[in-house]
């Protein structure tokens, strides 16, 4: 396959789940940066899907195209014709308990859904494809060491995962194995991202991520939480980082996207202090837990990240707006 090239003219890309949270806000950038976007979704006229036709440019230059990801055929007649596809679509359930039987309802999906993606995009004989995979596909390691930098070349544990029933980290992990193996076999130009927990605004009003869902509890005192370190990344700067990976000739093979950690007893300090009103959660399980992740070879991309409080600031205005938390 042909490299991808910086897009000087009006592209044509395609991307998959286009109505969630992280597909949203890189539609949204798509569409301003002159691209023309395939969104692929469940149900095109569906209320949930209205916010992407207000973007601006979306009239002009965004088509919604009804698509199973375990459905080829529905795949390809999204993607065909498309320079790019970011496939950002995956089953995250916002509970864990949401999955009867995971294997069937999570991993099966995850694997076979970018099987289809990648299939349909040598077919389409696409530039570059865009997978969105997560660092969760590289953390889930038992005894992983804290005394060094984790980096791209790390897997996760699948039978770790699976003695453990994490599943998510599991579906991940099976799912960006398999599309490396058949990227290579074929010759596809295949670019992963590895997202940590992503915070920010949301754009979709009628559900609620599981992040969004983690931050709402914090705000509201719902449920003790892990008082464990996590590593967050702006939701806007992950599709920063999704365009660059296409835009980027020099761009290859893994890279994780992230900005700085926090606990969440640290981020209900930092909530407290901008806003005071909230009936905050105060009950945190202490759970011994470090890792040191970086985005070096990210940021040689000449990719950038913002400040943790705006990211928070605008997630909280964003769920006053959304009606999901009182104005105080």
């Amino acid at each position: 396959m042909a490299k991808a090239a910086s897009a000087t003219a009006k592209k044509k890309v395609c991307v998959t789940g286009a109505g969630g949270f992280i597909a949203s806000w890189l539609v949204k950038l798509l569409l301003s940066k002159g691209y023309i976007v395939h969104g692929t979704v469940r149900k095109p006229g569906d209320e949930k899907y209205a916010h992407l036709m207000k973007f601006e440019g979306a009239s002009e230059n965004l088509k919604l195209f009804k698509a199973d990801l375990l459905s080829y055929e529905s795949i390809y007649s999204a993607i065909v014709g498309c320079s790019a596809v970011f496939h950002v679509a995956c089953p995250v359930p916002a509970i864990a308990a949401t999955f009867q039987n995971p294997e069937v309802e999570m991993v099966e999906p995850a694997v076979k859904g970018t099987s289809n993606v990648l299939e349909a995009s040598l077919e389409a004989k696409v530039e570059r494809v865009v997978y969105v995979s997560s660092s969760t596909a590289i953390i889930r390691i038992q005894n992983l060491p804290n005394d060094k930098v984790i980096d791209e070349s790390y897997w996760s544990d699948k039978e770790y995962c699976r003695e453990n029933k994490e599943w998510y980290p599991f579906s991940k992990t099976e799912a960006e194995e398999q599309a490396l193996d058949f990227a290579e076999r074929n010759g596809i130009d295949l670019v992963r991202i590895c997202p940590t927990f992503v915070f920010g605004p949301i754009l979709q009003s009628t559900s609620v991520n599981a992040t969004s869902l983690f931050l709402l509890n914090l705000l509201k005192g719902c449920q003790p939480v892990e008082n464990k370190l996590r590593w967050i990344i702006d939701v806007r700067d992950l599709a920063d980082a999704l365009v660059l990976a296409y835009e980027k000739i020099e761009a290859q093979g893994r890279y994780i996207c992230t900005s700085c950690p926090a606990k969440p007893k640290d981020l209900v300090h930092k909530l407290k202090s901008l806003y005071p009103n909230y009936n905050y959660i105060t009950e945190f399980i202490e759970v011994d837990y470090y890792i040191r992740l970086s985005s070096e070879k990210l940021e040689r991309l000449g990719w950038s990240y913002r400040p943790l409080e705006e990211t928070l600031i605008d997630s909280v205005e964003s769920y006053k707006e959304a009606g999901l938390l009182e104005s105080k």
